[in-house]
Parts: structure tokens; sequence; C-alpha cells
């Protein structure tokens, strides 16, 4: 689907490490380009044509942003440099402010470092959600959790082990009837499926360009307006503030661009929005349609192979964990690479999880809408080579 757009994929690799980031679409390079050649101007700076060219452009992705997320207002969408530092901005800005000492803050063991360490940096009074026998995270589960102590729900809507989809909507519901607040990690979900943060009415939701065919350091933090209008910004400087004076008398911008300090990746920030004007023409749902298929065929195919385990058969994403018997997950993805076939090998940034599936170490295949059917055949063929020991060796 679209492969076309992918100049990467001339060039004969098999990429199936789309969890970690994507590739990208001519389209994002373009658009980039035209910035630095031909308005590469400062945002919110000046009073030229090129300047308010720039402007323009900038706060036209927040508007498209907003509309791809479903938020009330363009207000609510805020650019940082990724899914990490927005994460970061909400649980110091905003929790580490309202959170009492006995307050709980619920995860599960199997978050991204980036919704682990933070709370942890806080000594907040973490709390964990048990999962499954498929690792998965059970409404009934999330209820059984939740004390007169519990304050916040923390939480990816996808992980990036186990990829498994939590019905957000539902836990929203239930954390609110609470009285709990609910953020929300999108890295994972927000590229390959619709999502609508009015009907989710989730509090928070944080999730990256690069993970869906955007650019390196970007990110979108939204919230609600009326929780961001408590947060305090991490960074300060120039653009988030009106005047300041020798006495420390300072005035600043409202929301958003009391969080956006300094001069931020425009051209990044530019190229996103036509990510997202191609995202769209493609459409989300024939996406997440798609890799349904894609994940099918590959989970069918890998259990073709008797030393194959697959941790997370049952889950919904197109996130496919797994290892080869005997054989390393860094040695695997080493040999795998002699094939041009890119996975990650590793813990993926989800180090407590190992005690949850009772192994460190995995390797993942993570699909994106460009990937096909033959390519998981040529997987397939490289797991089941007879001689791939004495190759690894």
């Amino acid at each position: 689907m679209h492969r076309e757009d992918f100049e990467m994929l001339k060039d004969g690799i098999i990429y199936f490490d789309n969890g970690a980031t994507t590739l990208k679409p001519r389209v994002l390079s373009e658009a980039i380009s035209d910035y630095y050649n031909h308005y590469s101007a400062n945002a919110h700076r000046g009073d030229y044509d090129i300047s308010l060219k720039v402007d323009s452009m900038y706060e036209h992705t927040r508007e498209l942003v907003k509309d791809f997320i479903g938020a009330n207002s363009a207000k609510e969408i805020i650019f940082t440099s990724g899914a990490t530092a927005s994460l970061n901005q909400i649980i110091f800005g905003y929790f580490k402010q309202i959170l009492k000492e006995d307050e709980e803050v619920l995860i599960t063991k199997s978050e991204h470092a980036s919704n682990v360490l933070p709370w942890f940096e806080m000594n907040a009074n973490v709390k964990y959600i048990p999962l499954d026998d498929d690792f998965k995270v059970t409404l009934e589960n999330v209820e059984k959790s939740i004390t007169d102590k519990t304050k916040v729900i923390s939480i990816a809507e996808t992980t990036n082990v186990i990829g498994d989809v939590r019905d957000i909507k539902k836990i929203t519901e239930l954390a609110h009837k609470k009285g709990i607040y609910v953020l929300v990690d999108g890295a994972q979900s927000v590229p390959h499926m619709k999502i609508d943060v009015q009907n989710l009415d989730v509090d928070f939701l944080v999730f990256s360009a690069h993970k869906m065919c955007g650019p390196t350091g970007v990110g979108v933090l939204y919230g609600k307006e009326k929780y961001l209008n408590q947060m305090i910004p991490l960074n300060f400087g120039g653009g988030m503030n009106s005047s300041f004076e020798p006495d420390g008398t300072r005035i600043y911008h409202e929301i958003p661009t009391l969080f956006e300090a300094g001069t931020p990746n425009i051209a990044g920030v530019i190229g996103f929005g036509k990510i997202i004007e191609y995202l769209n023409s493609i459409s989300m749902e024939k996406i997440q349609v798609y890799e349904k298929e894609l994940r099918d065929y590959l989970i069918k195919r890998l259990k073709e192979i008797d030393d194959v385990i697959i941790y997370n058969e049952n889950s919904e994403s197109s996130i496919v964990t797994f290892n080869k018997k005997d054989i390393f997950s860094q040695d695997l993805a080493i040999y795998l690479n002699k094939y041009n076939i890119c996975v990650r090998a590793g813990n993926h940034c989800a180090k407590i999880l190992k005690g949850e599936i009772g192994i460190k170490n995995t390797c993942r295949i993570s699909l994106y809408f460009y990937n096909t059917k033959e390519e998981i055949d040529a997987l397939i063929k490289a797991l089941k080579n007879p001689d791939i020991k004495r190759e690894i060796i």
C-alpha cells in the first residue's frame, strides 16, 4: 500500500521496526526542503512576508492535529520534541503540583520507560494494574486495582512489546466516575487507528510524529483546556512571554504558546502537517484494517515454525513479539539483517515487563501500511533456513 511513496523501499530493505520509528514518504522531505530553501524564517517572531508564512504553516499543522485526534480546540495542542517530552511535561508540570503524598498512580508493568521513569523520579506512589494470562489489561483488573487513594491512571493505549490494545473509553468512564485522571500514551496507537479524544474523554494524550511517517523531534501533547491552564511550563524563555521587567515581574502567554518556549522544530512541524494530510488521504480506518490482515498472516506463517515462540499471539495491534528457541534475540536480528530484514531485538524500553513474560530480550516485528505479505514470506524463509545456527555462529 503506497510503497511507491517511500524512497528507502527502492533499496530492497524489508523494514519491520515501525514501532521504533517509521519510514518517511517523499512528501515529508519535500515539505522540509521547501521550508529551508524558500521561507526559512523563525515562527511568531517577524512582521515580514516569509515570517508570516511560517506562522501560517506552523499554526495550520496545529489545526490539522486538532482535527486528526478530534480535539475541541487548537489551544489543546502543544508541540514538543516527542512523546517522552510530552509525558515529562504533564507529569512534572501538572501532576507533581496536585498529587498528594499518599495518592496513587496506576500504571502497568508493560509500559514504556517514558511512562514509568518520570513517575519514579517524582517519587509518586506507583501501583501496578495486574496483567491477565495474555499480558493484557482488562477492565476488571483496572477496577480491582482502584482504591480510594487512586488519583491517576497512566497507561498506553497500545503497548510497544505485547501490542495489546486497551479499551481506553471504558477505562476512562470508570476512572472519571471515581474522580481519577486518565493520561494516555498514544505513541503506538495514534499512528495505526482513528483516535477521537473527545469520544474517549481522556484528560491527556501524547504521541510522536516520527512513529507515523513524520519527522523526528516533533511530539504532541494534548490536554483538556481546563487542565492545561493549570499546568506549569518546564521551559522558560523567548516566545512564551509577553513581557518581563528588572524587578522580576513577568507576563506569560496563554496556552498553547505558554509551553513552546524557544525556537521550535519549525521545519518538522510544517512537515508533520503534510504527513497528517497524507495519512488522511489514505484513511486511518483503511490502515487499521490492512494492518490486521498483515498481522493475521504473519502469525499464521510464524506458527509454521516449530521452534518459534510467540509471546503475544492474541494481541490486536500490528506488533508481534517472538523468539527462536536457543538463539539469542540480538543474534537473530543480526542474522536477519544479512537478508535486509530489519527487526528490533532487546527489551524495547519496557524493562520491567521481563518479570511478567519470563524473559528479558525478545525480537519484535512491528508492521505498517507499506509492509506486504511478500515481505513476511521472505522473513519466514529466512527463519526456516536449516543452516540458521551455523550462519549465526
